[in-house]
């Protein structure tokens, strides 16, 4: 077993067929297939041993799913860092993972502190050009022979995707083959990929939502991948005109961009399919949507820690505002704070049970236990259930924010926030924001004495931290809301906006 084990069929089956269109490049599966080997065969002679852990910190470019699959043939651990994180975060998430390699761009390079990363003994630059470093095509070169594809087992564990948490700093969610296998075969018969498919790829590639539902989903199924490095919509709009894109997989806040641009129905026409997942899409939108449209906006549910998908809203009876029902194989429930389960209606915690669930946390057996208790991962996400098992998210965890589909865990801002030493105390929560779901605020009580304005935090947090994590808003304030424990109110900081 290994989750390279597609890209090796479909280039025995179709060789010639297209795996990925790029910028005007096209890449077959054989060819894929063959660098993914020759460059596993490098790793190998570089040290790489099974369970060992390599890098991605990449944007959004063929080099990414290149080193993915040659890492999985290797049978490393692939680590999937967020290509708009800075060093702090880039080295946090290096060192947690202990990862040995990275393969990174000439550009991303001055965010990797190797010098504070003891464990990293190479570099691979994969795009541009940087004095005495290793390029990937001096790596393709010399990986003669082709590395056999490692048969690995249900168990092994194959990648780390970092999910952020309520200690703020992210854990490694650690997926095994057979969590990803099972999960992206799921997602082939929900979404009904086929080899005849041409899947739009614009979002991020490591996060688990366009790594696994999109890319490995559409290699699974032996489709082309139109890939993108980011959502630009002119020119994404374009190349799915251009390209004859069938399947397109977005965040609401894309569809709402899109709707109020007015896209001319034609731009879309040749797409079948239309998918939500990474937050909750609003009805109205959804209904707005398939009005002008045609095809339904069809959503998903899940978590990282479940490969991701969990649930999903089908084809064959598509509900409004419900993110569906359980996948094959898996179980989704309501349970009350007691765990246990709550009757049909009624508001509760989503947790599921099933073969996408992930292995542990990376290094985190205390957090493991307690996020899968009792033999369920609790979600945090609160929702309902009705009579025909279709699922309804009411609220989030209290304090996550969610800025685009992506999860801003307060305490993570925070603890850099705490970092300034004009600061005092710090809170830092979510208020909503039409176009991004949720934008991120701060309200920071400063030492006495001191001094400081807020486009001075609000800059500092632009070198420290990934755009969408930086508050968007900082409020200097004489003290904040707390309770008679001492606990701090944000609710009252969200009701005061």
């Amino acid at each position: 077993m290994n989750i390279a084990n597609h890209v090796e069929r479909i280039a025995r089956q179709a060789p010639g067929r297209k795996a990925i269109v790029f910028e005007g490049q096209h890449i077959s599966y054989a060819a894929l297939d063959a660098c993914a080997s020759a460059l596993a065969r490098s790793l190998r002679t570089n040290g790489v041993r099974r369970g060992d852990r390599v890098a991605l910190f990449l944007p959004n470019i063929p080099a990414f799913m290149l080193a993915y699959l040659a890492g999985q043939k290797a049978g490393a651990i692939v680590v999937s860092v967020n290509s708009i994180f800075k060093s702090e975060e880039v080295k946090y998430i290096l060192n947690d993972s202990g990862a040995e390699v990275v393969f990174t761009t000439a550009e991303l390079l001055s965010n990797i502190p190797r010098e504070q990363c003891p464990a990293i003994r190479k570099t691979v630059i994969c795009e541009g050009q940087a004095a005495n470093e290793i390029l990937l095509g001096d790596w393709l070169s010399a990986g003669r022979p082709p590395l056999k594809t490692e048969d690995m087992a249900a168990g092994d564990a194959a990648v780390l995707l970092y999910s952020s948490g309520t200690t703020g700093f992210p854990k490694g969610v650690t997926l095994t083959h057979d969590n990803v296998i099972t999960n992206v075969r799921a997602a082939v018969n929900c979404s009904s990929h086929n080899s005849k498919d041409r899947l739009a790829i614009f979002l991020p590639l490591f996060h688990v939502f366009a790594q696994n539902y999109i890319m490995n989903a559409g290699f699974e199924a032996g489709a082309t991948l139109i890939l993108f490095r980011r959502f630009v919509p002119d020119a994404v709009l374009d190349a799915i005109e251009r390209e004859r894109v069938t399947m397109f997989f977005a965040v609401p806040t894309i569809y709402i961009a899109l709707l109020g641009a007015n896209v001319p129905k034609e731009k879309l026409a040749s797409v079948r399919y239309f998918f939500s997942a990474a937050a909750t899409m609003p009805q109205e939108i959804s209904r707005r949507w398939t009005e002008l449209y045609g095809p339904p906006v069809h959503e998903g549910y899940g978590l990282t820690e479940c490969s991701p998908c969990a649930a999903y809203n089908h084809v064959s009876k598509h509900k409004f505002g419900s993110v569906g029902t359980a996948i094959e194989n898996f179980e989704v429930k309501i349970f009350d704070e007691n765990d246990r389960e709550l009757p049909r209606g009624e508001w509760g915690e989503i947790v599921m049970r099933g073969p996408g669930v992930m292995k542990e946390y990376w290094g985190k057996p205390e957090e493991t236990a307690q996020a899968l208790r009792g033999g369920w991962l609790h979600s945090g996400d609160i929702g309902r259930m009705d009579d025909e098992d279709y699922v309804f998210i009411v609220d989030r965890v209290k304090d996550m924010i969610n800025v685009s589909g992506f999860k801003v865990w307060p305490a993570e801002v925070e603890n850099y926030l705490y970092q300034i030493p004009q600061i005092k105390e710090v809170a830092v929560y979510g208020v909503p924001d039409e176009l991004k779901g949720e934008r991120v605020c701060a309200a920071v009580v400063l030492k006495d004495g001191a001094q400081l304005d807020p486009e001075t935090v609000i800059d500092w947090c632009r070198e420290k931290l990934a755009a969408y994590k930086t508050p968007a808003r900082v409020d200097i304030v004489k003290e904040l809301p707390k309770s008679a424990t001492g606990k701090i109110l944000k609710r009252m900081l969200r009701q005061q906006q």
